[in-house]
């Protein structure tokens, strides 16, 4: 495995470890500056492109994970694969909402690492499950 290589799964799998405990600015300095941030999914919270770090981390993350009872959701990483720059996770997201529901999704992450911080990331999950605990 190329070195390249290897410091993108590292930087993949320090972002879900540092996601799940819902340290947003630790996560911060992980992305570009231009990052964007893309659900695969509509009518959902969240969907879209958000665009910039600083957007991603504070439109965006900030306000799903308060949708949940603090220190959730946890993601864990199921797969991971790279090729170059990008790096494909398989994850499974869980934790408790505030409103006393159970979050239990599976996901599909495309990162895209340049320069050691991920400049786009695609996620992909089950956008049904979300409309009906949300």
């Amino acid at each position: 495995m190329s070195k390249a290589k290897q410091a993108n799964e590292q930087l993949v799998r320090k972002f879900f470890k540092v996601l799940s405990t819902g340290d947003l600015e630790r996560l911060r300095p992980m992305f570009h500056k231009k990052a964007v941030w893309k659900v695969m999914a509509t009518g959902i919270p969240g969907a879209g492109q958000t665009e910039g770090r600083d957007n991603i981390i504070d439109k965006f993350l900030g306000p799903i994970r308060g949708t949940f009872i603090p220190g959730d959701p946890k993601v864990k990483i199921t797969a991971l694969i790279s090729d170059g720059p990008v790096v494909l996770a398989e994850a499974h997201g869980m934790g408790k909402l505030k409103n006393g529901k159970q979050y239990d999704n599976m996901y599909a992450f495309v990162l895209k690492v340049k320069d050691g911080q991920i400049i786009a990331l695609r996620e992909y999950m089950d956008s049904h499950h979300v409309t009906t605990i949300v």
